[in-house]
């Protein structure tokens, strides 16, 4: 079972780096990056599409993988 987890770990793991990797940059321009995007603080939009899907599933890969965590350090301590 340890071993199964482990292993599933490792792949989300990797499947939460490529969806990160794959998310759309939210740097409009240099002077964003450089006032720290302070301009666009009430000028929010709900995201759509893509971008919405990849956030989804960014925050699913990351949750089971905090649940697998958990689960892994419930059997190393039984």
């Amino acid at each position: 079972m340890y071993d199964t987890l482990m292993t599933a770990m490792i792949v989300i793991g990797f499947l939460i780096i490529v969806s990160v990797m794959m998310q759309p940059s939210k740097q409009q321009d240099a002077l964003s990056a450089l006032s720290g995007g302070g301009g666009d603080l009430f000028a929010t939009q709900k995201a759509r599409g893509f971008q919405a899907v990849m956030q989804r599933v960014t925050a699913l890969l990351g949750a089971l993988w905090f649940i697998i965590g958990i689960a892994l350090v419930y059997l190393t301590s039984h």
